[in-house]
């Protein structure tokens, strides 16, 4: 069983969608571990704040199936793909890390590099995963958040309940 941690994020219909999100991951892959939402401004353009957290789940699935499982999602919460990379989202579902499964062809890019350069990403996931060591770097997830400027983009604990 591969070790799995997922990065979700919405900043349309937040709630209802990782609601939505969880819903799935839960009928498709059993318990998940999950951190605390954390809420933040939209980044690379004006656009509702948005809603992020990580999810630990283990699966028999590689990753690319696990890929595929994913646009399934995004397609029932609404999700249509456009040119844009930064913009309004209904739901985004990132494959972070895969056990130490390090792969730089797209679609994989793993680790997911968000997970050393975004707060939202990285704080949620040193939150449940604190020890989980960074399969490139070979420091632990916490020793990373210690390190990060946690200023340069402000997080706010969201008390929303999935």
């Amino acid at each position: 069983m591969a070790c799995v941690f997922l990065g979700l994020g919405s900043n349309m219909n937040a709630e209802d969608n990782l609601r939505l999100a969880i819903s799935e991951l839960r009928s498709q892959f059993g318990e998940l571990e999950m951190s605390p939402i954390y809420q933040s401004a939209a980044l690379g353009f004006d656009g509702d704040d948005f809603l992020n957290m990580v999810v630990r789940l283990t699966t028999e699935q590689g990753p690319h199936d696990l890929l595929e499982r994913f646009e399934a999602i995004h397609e029932l919460a609404g999700r249509v793909r456009g040119p844009q990379r930064h913009t309004s989202r209904p739901l985004d579902i990132d494959l972070l890390l895969y056990d130490d499964l390090i792969d730089s062809e797209p679609p994989l890019r793993l680790p997911r590099r968000d997970i050393l350069e975004y707060n939202f990403v990285l704080r949620p996931l040193a939150e449940i995963a604190p020890d989980h060591l960074h399969p490139e770097t070979g420091k632990t997830i916490s020793c990373h958040w210690a390190n990060f400027d946690a200023a340069c983009h402000p997080l706010t604990r969201s008390d929303v309940i999935l």
